[in-house]
């Protein structure tokens, strides 16, 4: 690995990864094996005294003329960080005494706040993004207990580990969201787990985010090339990776079908009952194949000018307010942009414009045909359809009010 960089800017990549994974481990391991490379190091650890950073202190201690240790506590590195973290990545970039920046953050920060940390700018217009370049964000995967934490309906706050009582993330919200925005996975403990095991996590991180490098490792040990300095990173790239968002596309994933793990997107253009879609989402599905990942947006008819979102994760699951359809914005306020109308009109279809069910589904054994068919079931029938959206606003709705 060539430990000075032709370009100026200060490398970085990013450690995310739920507690116990390994986060510590893989970044002894990569400090300990460093080639030469003058390493900084943010570490940000959420209880009252930081362990993380006293390990990695007697780790470099002997070192400490090339390496920097910079300490967060108390908080994620998220919106309260954010400014934070900003100053510190600054200040490393700016003194140019080192060829690299690793971020090891706390295990129950998403990374993606960390991210957008490297496009703000200050208020004389100047950002991260001109002294310090985002190489890799790396998640990783503790292989004994993912599947687990994943499938289990478990709140962070019962967890002991939250950012307070407003923190209402469950710890498969969590476990995604480090899985989807990712260059790199890293199942750490692969010697604890059988190969067959490993197979199946392997296709449900595929499905979860199509893109990302996945690596099994033992004992934290991954090569630095597979880590740092990749030149992965890339806005861009990281907002098309999860898997909802090609299967709704109709790319599919078909290395994952080895495992029984299979997608599919349902469609309609007929708005649901409010009762029997509420009805759906809230039984046993348990007869229809394990569920893994589903997403996408609704239609009821009681709102007719409104799309729902959908979203789960494991054992959890939310809806709630997603947007106006377009069918219900005048056309005065439409954007102006020839690309955006020819967006909005690609799914236009009369006689109710952009309003339809767009709903993905992820997971193992899946009853296809049987999830369609209830599906259906929760649409109107052609003669509640006929009563017009006059005659739909009396169907009766136990979905909680929308804040619009």
């Amino acid at each position: 690995m060539n430990t000075h960089q032709n370009n100026s800017r200060l490398p970085v990549t990013v450690l995310s990864g739920f507690l116990g994974a390994g986060k510590t481990t893989v970044l002894h391991h990569l400090l300990r094996n460093r080639q030469g490379l003058r390493v900084a190091v943010i570490v940000n650890d959420m209880s009252e005294i930081n362990i993380d950073a006293a390990i990695l202190g007697k780790e470099v201690a002997w070192n400490r003329s090339e390496e920097k240790l910079i300490e967060f506590s108390n908080g994620c590195i998220c919106c309260t960080l954010r400014e934070d973290l900003l100053i510190a990545v600054r200040k490393l970039a700016s003194e140019k005494r080192f060829d690299y920046l690793i971020i090891e953050s706390t295990g129950i920060s998403e990374p993606l706040p960390i991210a957008e940390t490297f496009t703000f700018t200050d208020e004389a217009g100047i950002g991260l993004s001109e002294i310090a370049r985002l190489d890799t964000m790396v998640t990783v995967i503790d292989a004994v207990n993912f599947l687990r934490d994943y499938e289990q309906a478990d709140l962070l706050q019962e967890t002991g580990e939250s950012l307070g009582e407003d923190d209402e993330r469950s710890v498969a919200d969590l476990l995604v969201d480090q899985v989807e925005f990712s260059d790199v996975i890293l199942i750490n403990k692969t010697d604890l787990i059988n190969v067959e095991t490993l197979g199946k996590l392997r296709s449900v991180l595929r499905c979860l985010n199509t893109q990302a490098e996945i690596i099994a490792i033992e004992n934290g040990q991954v090569e630095l090339s597979r880590i740092l300095n990749t030149g992965k990173f890339s806005f861009e790239q990281a907002q098309e990776a999860p898997g909802w968002l090609k299967e709704m596309r109709g790319e599919h994933i078909p290395e994952t079908e080895e495992y029984g793990i299979d997608s599919f997107v349902y469609s309609a253009r007929k708005p649901f009952h409010p009762q029997r879609f509420y009805d759906f989402l809230h039984q046993s599905w348990g007869k229809e194949g394990k569920l893994l990942r589903s997403k996408g947006f609704f239609w009821l008819a009681t709102r007719p000018d409104y799309a729902g979102q959908w979203s789960q994760a494991g054992g959890i699951a939310r809806h709630g307010y997603a947007g106006l359809f377009w069918k219900a914005v005048p056309r005065s306020e439409w954007p102006q942009d020839t690309s955006d109308i020819q967006s909005i009109m690609e799914k236009w279809q009369e006689p109710y414009g952009d309003r339809r069910q767009e709903l993905v589904f992820i997971g193992q054994n899946l009853n296809r045909h049987a999830l369609c068919q209830w599906l259906d079931e929760c649409l109107l029938t052609d003669a509640e359809l006929e009563a017009g959206e006059a005659g739909w606003i009396g169907l009766r709705d136990p979905f909680p009010a929308w804040q619009t």
